[in-house]
């Protein structure tokens, strides 16, 4: 199961969720990595999920059309959607 760490505000927090988990659907049902991530719509429209991968992005897909449209030159900086990943492998992110 992969290892998710979401740092916030100088913390991190960090748990396991299920292989092909999305983060803002666990959280939307109150699993982990409810309350440490903050989302919204869940549809890539919001873009409150935004955050910065630390660690793992090599295993992640390539963005879609949802993330290209919304983050822009972000996605550069390595910076994705939650809502619109599936994960399979360990990552940390980091939200503002």
């Amino acid at each position: 199961m992969p290892q998710v760490t979401v740092r916030r505000a100088g913390e991190d927090h960090t748990g396991e969720v299920p292989d092909n988990a999305n983060l803002v659907v666990r959280a939307g049902i109150k699993k982990f990595p409810f309350p440490h991530l903050k989302y919204g719509c869940g549809m890539g429209k919001c873009t409150k999920c935004t955050s910065r991968v630390i660690a793992g992005a090599e295993h992640l897909p390539e963005p879609n059309w949802k993330e290209r449209e919304r983050l822009g030159a972000k996605l550069d900086e390595g910076y994705r959607l939650m809502c619109q990943l599936w994960l399979t492998h360990d990552l940390t992110i980091e939200q503002e």
